[in-house]
This record gives C-alpha cells, structure tokens and sequence, in this order.
C-alpha cells in the first residue's frame, strides 16, 4: 500500500491524476450510493449531474491531482486492496498510443515520430503531449488513450516527449465509423415506446451503465458484450422502450472495444433468444 500511495501522491504532484486498480488491474467499481450510476456521474462523465462521493468510484473520471483525497479514508481503503496504480492521460494533458503487439510497434516505427516510450507486457505505451478523444482498435494492435479513458502507470520510460502529430489524430479521425445493427436483428416487442414500469431517467441511466460496463472491459470483452445485452433486454426487451438508437449505442460501444458487427448482432440474437423474445 505505501509503494503504491507514494507512486500516486508523486504522479499528482507531477500534474498527472492517478487512480488505484484493483485485482485484474481493474478500476475499483462504483459504491452502493453510486451503483448503478444513481448519482448521475461525474460532471465529465457523459451522464448528467454531479457526483460528490469521496471514493475511487467511477473509473477514469475519479482520478485526481488533489492529495487530500488520495490519502482521505475512502482511498486508502483502495489502496489497501489495490494491485496497480492507472492515470487519466487526458487529464495530465497526454495521449498514449497502446501498441499491444510487434507488429503495431513495427508499424509505429514507421510512421511515427519517434517520443517518449514505455514498455509494457505485450507492447509499449508512446506517449506524446497534448490530448484528443480516445478511441479503441483504430488500425490492428492499436489503441489511442487520452481523454475519458485511463492508461496503467508504468513508469516514466525512456527518451523525449514529442509534440502529439496529426498523423495520431487522423488514427482515430479516420477509424470507420461503427456498423448500426441490421434492422433485421432489432425487430423489438412492440409497446407504448415508454417503458411501463420505470421512468424514462431510468433507462437511460441503464443504457449509459451498459456503455460503461462494456467500455470498461478489460479482458473477456465478447463474454461482457453478451452479458451486458443480456441484462438491457431482461430489464427492457419486452416493453417496447428501446429504440434503434438505444441499441446502436451499445452496438458502437461494443464496437470500440474491437467487436465486430457481426458478433455484436449475433451476441444481440443469442441473448434475445436466452430471454424468448
């Protein structure tokens, strides 16, 4: 835990907001008065309203320079069970391009400028300063992280921060954009087009709560693709309350995560076809 909290209370007085991982090297989950999202989120989060719980609660969004909160009792019970320590790039100003394997690192040696390098256990980490959006599998073995996204803190690395080059930003500018489900996997139980049972907020809270989930996946993605569309249609599939925007919103958060379309619809199908609808 010292080692740990040391690393943190250091990369905040540096300007780079860390946050603690738990076992999985995962962001600690949201407490019960913020399960669920019932708090509304963060004010950077994409869900509406304030959030004022002192914990380590909403992933990225949590991350602070403030040292007052690191060392506040609700993060240090964090840290008691924390396995590694992540950062908000963004939030530091920087933007990391995941390498995941060889072949992306021989591809950034080629049409990259050369930067500041970090190793990690299958790749490296480039960084480079100044921010933009984050956006996942933008070419094979490459992930982009900068803002509403965090990266795993592994040093400092070798060699000089370059300035972040267009040719990065037209990764993410140029990714194809996501594929809306064929009409033909979304044929819906018809209803009032309102929910009966549960307000319109609770939808849509339910909805951003699945985007977070898949978005948050680690490892196993297609396992928490199909669970997550399992627990939308349980709550929602047969009130007629979805829509076709609803689902593409899943669709593309699944999407960003490396899935592709066809095993978004067919994770869409089998979990209609679990449910009988």
């Amino acid at each position: 835990m010292r080692e740990l909290l040391q690393t943190a209370l250091d990369l905040a007085a540096s300007g780079i907001p860390p946050l603690p991982l738990r076992v999985g090297k995962v962001p600690f989950g949201n407490c019960r008065r913020c399960a669920d999202n019932a708090c509304g989120g963060r004010p950077n989060m994409k869900t509406p309203g304030p959030c004022v719980c002192p914990g380590p609660c909403h992933a990225w969004a949590a991350a602070t320079t403030d040292p007052d909160v690191i060392t506040s009792g609700p993060w240090r019970r964090a840290w008691l069970h924390a396995e590694a320590i992540a950062y908000h790039p963004g939030g530091a100003g920087l933007t990391v391009v995941d390498l995941d394997n060889a072949d992306a690192i021989a591809w950034a040696r080629e049409n990259l400028p050369a930067t500041q390098t970090v190793p990690t256990t299958r790749g490296e980490h480039w960084l480079y300063l100044g921010r933009m959006h984050s956006a996942n599998a933008v070419r094979p073995g490459v992930d982009i992280k900068s803002t509403m996204a965090y990266a795993r803190w592994l040093g400092f690395g070798t060699g000089d921060m370059a300035e972040l080059p267009e040719v990065v930003r037209a990764l993410a500018a140029s990714k194809p954009a996501p594929v809306r489900p064929a009409p033909t996997a979304l044929t819906l139980p018809t209803g009032g087009g309102e929910c009966p049972h549960r307000t319109p907020v609770y939808l849509e809270r339910g909805i951003a709560m699945a985007e977070q989930r898949i978005t948050e996946a680690c490892s196993g993605v297609h396992a928490t693709v199909y669970r997550t569309f399992l627990a939308v249609l349980s709550t929602h599939g047969r009130c007629g309350c979805l829509t076709e925007d609803h689902i593409a919103r899943l669709f593309t958060a699944a999407q960003a995560k490396g899935e592709t379309a066809r095993h978004c619809t067919d994770a869409w199908t089998n979990a209609r076809t679990t449910l009988g609808l």
